[in-house]
């Protein structure tokens, strides 16, 4: 073989090369709670993921390469979770998708920053993004953003002068407590009760029983799925009368299917909701869930969707996959509908990993939440 011929063979060899690893796909671990108590979130998390990912990898992928992901079941258990999330960057991902719980990610988030790894979460804990971590980001606003969202619900369309707090001793739980408590301290509302259930509790009727002779005129619910629906299931057992607010988790679908009748007329505040279908982006995405899953997405499922698709167009917009390029572009950004149609709502992150967009206010009618007004972005 000749010089030239040798040459020749050399560079398509090497061509060969740069292209199968061009097309090599870029591995994303979801580390999420798939079952215990966390199952709810967990599973609807990883299935509005899927959806993404379909999407995504239809489009062309990041950067040419198409999506490849690795599930990790937490079990719902911080320690687990923290295990995992090295287990996932150990097997080569290039970002992580969860967790859910504020418990577990407080715990398995330092993993991702000692290693760099861009980490979308659900938490909503406000300690999330106090630890000063350039690594980790909302896919909804916490507690110290959403909750104040329903002062003027208690203060102004309620009329309420005293109300009670009933909420799961979780760190989910006293992050939301604690801002609502500093609510209405602020608007001069009363807290007439503070009753605090631990997670996967069953009984609620000493619960509900106190609040019910407290003289609040309305009760803040602020805790998880499964709690949520059995609180709901005790107060309209034992005809707690006064208005039941609370956050997303309160109206949410499979609350809604465990407690029946008793989620009737409960209210909260959701940054999302599947029910929002005057947002086409928002309708077109919960048909194709409903098709591919045969059950309506959650809020969970919209998060997890619209932080796989933020991976892709903030690593695109960066034009590599760089962990520490990505957090850098991250701060203070917004990707607006639009540019990237796929995030469903307009949404900023501030330089703490903090999310903002505008939000809903949902009441339970007829078995379904239903949007009832609209929140601006705060």
């Amino acid at each position: 073989m000749n010089r030239k011929s040798f040459l020749a063979m050399s560079t398509a060899i090497l061509f060969s090369v740069g292209v199968a690893q061009a097309q090599d796909p870029v591995r994303i671990g979801i580390v999420v709670e798939l079952s215990g108590a966390g199952a709810p979130a967990g599973t609807n998390w990883r299935d509005g993921i899927k959806i993404a990912v379909d999407e995504i990898n239809a489009d062309g992928g990041i950067l040419g390469r198409l999506v490849e992901t690795a599930e990790y079941d937490t079990q719902t258990d911080p320690q687990t979770s923290r295990a995992l999330v090295q287990k996932a960057i150990d097997e080569g991902a290039y970002a992580i998708w969860g967790t859910i719980y504020s418990g577990s990610t407080l715990v398995n988030m330092l993993v991702a920053q000692q290693n760099e790894i861009p980490q979308f979460v659900g938490s909503e804990s406000p300690a999330i993004v106090d630890k000063g971590n350039p690594f980790v980001f909302r896919t909804s606003s916490g507690a110290q953003k959403g909750v104040p969202a329903l002062t003027p619900y208690f203060k102004d369309t309620l009329g309420a002068k005293k109300v009670g707090i009933a909420w799961v001793n979780n760190e989910f739980g006293k992050g939301g407590h604690d801002v609502f408590a500093a609510e209405m301290a602020k608007v001069g509302i009363e807290v007439v009760a503070d009753v605090s259930s631990e997670q996967a509790q069953t009984d609620y009727a000493a619960d509900v029983a106190r609040l019910k002779d407290s003289g609040a005129e309305a009760v803040f619910v602020y805790m998880n799925q499964e709690e949520s629906a059995r609180f709901l299931i005790e107060a309209r057992k034992q005809g707690l009368a006064m208005p039941l607010v609370g956050e997303v988790t309160l109206t949410e679908a499979k609350v809604i299917e465990l407690a029946g009748g008793a989620a009737e007329g409960a209210i909260a505040h959701v940054g999302l909701t599947a029910t929002a279908t005057q947002i086409e982006g928002i309708a077109e995405f919960a048909a194709k869930f409903e098709q591919s899953f045969n059950r309506r997405p959650t809020h969970d499922a919209i998060k997890g969707y619209v932080g796989a698709w933020a991976t892709k167009y903030v690593t695109e917009m960066v034009g590599e996959f760089n962990g520490a390029a990505f957090a850098e572009k991250m701060k203070n950004l917004c990707l607006s509908v639009a540019e990237h149609p796929r995030m469903l709502l307009d949404t900023c992150w501030d330089a703490t990993g903090e999310m903002s967009r505008p939000s809903f206010m949902v009441q339970v009618k007829d078995g379904s939440p239903v949007v009832i007004g609209t929140v601006p972005a705060n």
